[in-house]
Order: C-alpha cells, then sequence, then structure tokens
C-alpha cells in the first residue's frame, strides 16, 4: 500500500472514531452536549484537528442524524419487497415500531433530541434513509389507490403522514412515558393501522393484511 492511501485510510479511520464519540457523548448528553472541544478530548486530538474533517459541531451532528435514518431504513428495507400493499403496510409499521423500541439512542436522536438538526437532514441532499423511509409508505397507499381500493378523494400522500404521525407518536410515548401505556407499543400501532385503513379503504377490499398481532 502507498503513503498516500495509507493518510487516506487512516484519515477515514480517524473520521469513523470522531463520529463513534459524537454519538456516545449525543446518547449520554444529548445533542446540546455536543461540542468541539468535548470530542476532541474524547477522540485525544487537538480541537484544530477535528475541523480537518468536519467544518463544526453541526455537520458532525447532521451526519450522525442521518446515519440514524440510513438504520432505520436499513430496518424497514425488508418491507419493501413485499407484493401486496396492505401486508407491505403492515410490515412497515411492525418493523418501525420495533426499530424504534428496540434502537431508543438512535430514535431519539433522530426524531425527539434537536428538530433543527432533523430538519435539515430531511431537508439536505441526499436525504437517504429518511426519505425512502417516507416513500415506502406513500408508494403502499398510491398502489391501493391505483387498484381502485382507497375510498374516493384518499390522497396517498397525506395518508403516509397520517400513518407516520400515529407511528411516531407510539415509539415516543413508549420511550418517553411508558408506563402510561396499557398496550404494548406494537398492538397499538397495528390497531392505529387498522382503523386507517378501515376507514380508507373501499368495502370489500381486504383489510386482513392490517390485522393485530394475536388476531
Amino acid at each position: 500500500m502507498g503513503s498516500a492511501e495509507r493518510k487516506q485510510r487512516q484519515k477515514a479511520q480517524l473520521r469513523e472514531q470522531i463520529l463513534a464519540a459524537a454519538r456516545d457523548i449525543v446518547v449520554r448528553e444529548g445533542f446540546r452536549g455536543l461540542s468541539m472541544r468535548k470530542l476532541a478530548d474524547a477522540v485525544e486530538y487537538a480541537p484544530a484537528t477535528l475541523y480537518l474533517h468536519f467544518q463544526n459541531r453541526d455537520e458532525i451532528a447532521q451526519e450522525l442524524c442521518a446515519g440514524g435514518f440510513q438504520e432505520l431504513w436499513s430496518f424497514l428495507e425488508p418491507a419493501a419487497s413485499v407484493a401486496d400493499p396492505l401486508e407491505r403496510l403492515r410490515v412497515a409499521a411492525e418493523r418501525y415500531v420495533r426499530f424504534g423500541v428496540s434502537h431508543p439512542e438512535t430514535y431519539s436522536f433522530i426524531f425527539l433530541e434537536d428538530p433543527k438538526i432533523t430538519s435539515a437532514v430531511l431537508r439536505g441532499t441526499p436525504k437517504e434513509g429518511g426519505e425512502r423511509s417516507f416513500h415506502l409508505l406513500i408508494g403502499a397507499f398510491q398502489e391501493l389507490h391505483t387498484q381502485g381500493r382507497l375510498a374516493p378523494g384518499a390522497d396517498p400522500q397525506r395518508l403516509a403522514e397520517v400513518l407516520w404521525a400515529g407511528l411516531h407518536g407510539v415509539v415516543s410515548l413508549e420511550l418517553t412515558c411508558s408506563d402510561f401505556l396499557q398496550t404494548p407499543a406494537e398492538v397499538l400501532s397495528a390497531s392505529m393501522l387498522q382503523s386507517l385503513l378501515t376507514g380508507m379503504l373501499l368495502p370489500g377490499s381486504d383489510a386482513r393484511a392490517a390485522r393485530t398481532p394475536g388476531s
């Protein structure tokens, strides 16, 4: 390996080390606890070294958030291969809630910590994980519309927004005040999806794919 390749590899390794240390800080203290000086102490480099890899603290925070959205998409991606759009929605909803409950730190810092960071990532280019996750839901509702299975006037985009808002609400409640919930998060999300589809599907459309777990 030549010296140029070795330097490039070392640079990439240090960048990943910085991001890993930043993630540890954010998990413990939130984005408010992340600073370049604290991060420099964690990786045992001078603060000036960090600026060779990242412009500022916000760039690091946004990269962490973007990585979290990519993790979310990786968790949801198996649902994209489900042929029937109703079953696809059920699987996506189930996996979304499972991701949030089983990865609470990641879910918290991409959705609950700093709305400015989350908005910057979702509006940025490339959008990747967040956009793919949302379009998974939109695509399923669009297919239902194309197949003539949605009630007249039903808007696939709006239905996807309603579903994501509901799923986010279930996960947020589970993470922040689970003692108040009498029903498991997975069952709540399935019941919510069932209610949404019951109101939006035309009579005769098969809603059984959105069944509540255990039913």
